[in-house]
């Protein structure tokens, strides 16, 4: 659309009242006369459930890379989750991690931090901050149903409301940020912009999850986690206990084809005894269950290649999960969405407007390209994975990742380095670097660790709870 191309949007509307929908509203407010949320649902009003977000029910946290690109878009906010109940987990000091070459250690000098907190809490902080803005409007119980304008530029959406009834919504500039169940491919070929590119990769993993009342003092809990061995013979079994508000464990449980866990509850913790330690199941001994165990088998790994798409039309930006998907297990979905957000803020703040559209299509890709690597190269190694199978390149990376974490496990140099490429704030390829194949090649400094590193006053807690089978952790 010419007036697109020729000066910034006035107006914007954002398709889908998520994470990245409320952030794009961030990300382009100050540059616009008016940004309008459409919403199919009604939002809470609380740190409560959203419909149509399946995804909220298991474990979410904020990598650096993600929370800073949020600070960046919304001074504060990081603070005023933290000042909400969120919990500032430092990486990896407060981390007690199983990784399939042992455990890694806490070191004392924390790298980086994730942000841990129910995905219900994270939102209502997020839009909260977002609406104080007399800019940003929501319209909620409607649905976009179909993009205006044709095959060179998109002049706005098609909406339809609770009552059935369709209208126009005109727009400079159309941001779908409508999630897992976008619609954009579709009406993209409406407007004959067809052979889109897309990629699909699924490990398979079953995700069960549940909250807990802690058995301990949650700030300044470590998160737990075991993670999955994908070169292992028996099908891979995962979990992580994340501390989070009100004092509670959010966890989750993971489990390909052939080990999946299940909705009933009283499957739930036995299944936590059968992961590649015990440490989890012992912990959960000493917990109380809060409510039932919500299951999902969402998990793929799912990129659509808008960059790429010859006669990107003007006027339209698609973002977060509306671009990609990860396997949950890498907490990455909130921290891409932060990432493109800023991206998108950035190019509007620069000046020249003239192909913002598909300028920004290819920011937004930026941070999935890393995301993305890093899901894809360990999901495919699962026996269990469909889409494709690894080659001699992904099997030789495999090889020197794992290498290279197992050096983690007794070498700073080597952790910090890992923890950049999982932070987001470094791209894979920093894997690479000389001073990181020095310290493959050397591995590890100190001895490897036999056992899960709590600290002598977390050793305390755990010993004076009742019925005390956590000894052996």
């Amino acid at each position: 659309m010419s007036r697109a191309t020729s000066h910034a949007p006035r107006r914007v509307v954002i398709i889908g009242g998520s994470l990245a929908g409320v952030l794009a509203a961030a990300a382009v407010k100050e540059h616009v006369d008016s940004v309008e949320i459409l919403e199919a649902h009604e939002l809470p009003a609380g740190p409560e459930p959203r419909t149509g977000v399946p995804q909220a029910a298991h474990i979410h946290w904020l990598q650096a890379g993600g929370a800073e690109a949020i600070d960046a878009l919304l001074p504060g906010t990081i603070d005023r989750l933290t000042d909400a109940g969120a919990h500032r987990v430092p990486v990896t000091t407060d981390m007690v991690i199983f990784s399939p070459e042992g455990w890694y250690r806490r070191w004392q000098r924390a790298t980086h931090y994730v942000i841990t907190a129910s995905r219900d809490l994270t939102d209502l902080v997020v839009r909260k901050e977002v609406l104080k803005d007399p800019r940003v409007t929501v319209r909620t119980h409607t649905k976009a149903v179909g993009l205006l304008g044709d095959r060179h530029a998109v002049e706005g959406v098609r909406v339809r409301s609770a009552d059935g009834i369709e209208a126009e919504l005109r727009a400079d500039l159309v941001i779908d940020a409508s999630g897992r169940a976008s619609r954009l491919p579709r009406w993209l070929a409406r407007l004959g912009l067809t052979g889109l590119a897309e990629e699909r990769l699924d490990s398979g993993m079953v995700y069960a999850s549940r909250l807990y009342r802690a058995p301990v003092p949650t700030r300044g809990w470590p998160v737990v986690g075991v993670q999955a061995d994908p070169l292992a013979p028996q099908p891979a079994r995962a979990g992580g206990i994340l501390p989070i508000d009100g004092e509670r464990w959010h966890v989750s449980l993971m489990g390909a084809p052939g080990a999946e866990p299940t909705r009933a509850a009283e499957h739930f913790e036995p299944f936590a005894r059968t992961l590649r330690h015990p440490i989890m199941a012992d912990l959960l001994e000493h917990a109380e269950p809060l409510g039932d165990v919500s299951v999902t088998h969402s998990t793929a790994n799912r990129r659509h290649y808008y960059e790429r798409l010859r006669g990107w039309p003007d006027g339209l930006v698609a973002l977060g999960d509306s671009v990609a998907t990860f396997n949950p297990v890498y907490a990455q979905g909130m921290s891409v969405a932060a990432l493109g957000a800023l991206a998108l803020r950035d190019l509007l703040a620069s000046g020249p407007t003239r192909g913002l559209a598909h300028r920004a299509q290819r920011a937004v890709a930026r941070p999935v390209d890393a995301a993305w690597a890093l899901a894809t190269s360990q999901d495919i190694h699962f026996a269990t994975t469909r889409g494709t199978h690894p080659k001699v390149t992904d099997r030789l990376l495999r090889r020197y990742v794992s290498r290279l974490s197992r050096t983690a496990t007794g070498s700073f140099r080597a952790a910090t380095a890992l923890t950049d490429v999982l932070a987001l704030q470094a791209p894979p390829v920093s894997l690479v670097r000389p001073s990181v194949l020095l310290a493959a090649v050397i591995g590890p400094l100190r001895p490897r660790l036999d056992r899960p590193q709590f600290s002598s006053a977390e050793r305390e807690l755990l010993e004076g709870l009742p019925h005390r089978t956590t000894a052996r952790a």
